[in-house]
């Protein structure tokens, strides 16, 4: 007898293992962490990069030159288009790689396909005269080598200071005219 009291005992013990086990495993539920599906692939980027400075070339030659905290690219939209949410320096080249254009806004946004820049919030531009360029808000249509803008701007050249509400410019921002001039003031020594 004292065999089978040994054999109880162990299958005992076994079954209270088991007991402990399946009570433990039955009363403590584990809380599966669920993230919810992406249900629109095209509003989030593809491909989202920080601290960056780019150049850009065309058939061989350096055109551009871009520096952003920021740059984020939609591929997979209806219209995909580059985003800069915190702001943008882009510099443009001639053919001897000398900057004939430099832009830097708050913000910018580019569409691929209209190859159409939209740049907004303290906008500066200097063209290969030295002339400086200020708005908030100026679009730039590479397609049709344009740059225009509807809102105020300010243009400092070495002799004079010209405010005007809307312009529209060659894309070196050499040859620009004025929709509306507000004033023509000159520059002092």
């Amino acid at each position: 007898m004292p065999k089978l009291s040994k054999i109880f005992k162990i299958t005992t013990a076994l079954l209270v293992v088991v007991i402990l086990f399946l009570h433990s495993s039955c009363t403590k539920k584990s809380e599966v962490e669920k993230i919810a599906a992406i249900k629109d692939r095209a509003a989030m980027p593809r491909l989202s990069a920080t601290n960056i400075t780019t150049v850009i070339s065309d058939s061989g030659i350096t055109r551009y030159r871009i520096s952003a905290p920021q740059w984020d690219i939609y591929d997979r939209a209806a219209q995909p288009y580059w985003e800069f949410p915190k702001g943008i320096h882009f510099e443009k080249f001639d053919e001897n790689l000398k900057v004939d254009a430099n832009i830097h806004s708050n913000y910018a946004h580019f569409n691929e396909y209209e190859k159409i820049w939209e740049l907004k919030g303290n906008v500066r531009m200097t063209n290969i005269k030295g002339e400086l360029f200020e708005t908030e808000h100026l679009f730039w249509n590479q397609n049709q080598e344009r740059i225009y803008s509807d809102t105020i701007v300010k243009i400092t050249q070495a002799t004079s200071i010209i405010n005007a509400v809307g312009f529209e410019s060659n894309q070196q921002m050499t040859k620009y005219l004025f929709k509306s001039t507000k004033g023509i003031f000159p520059v002092e020594d």
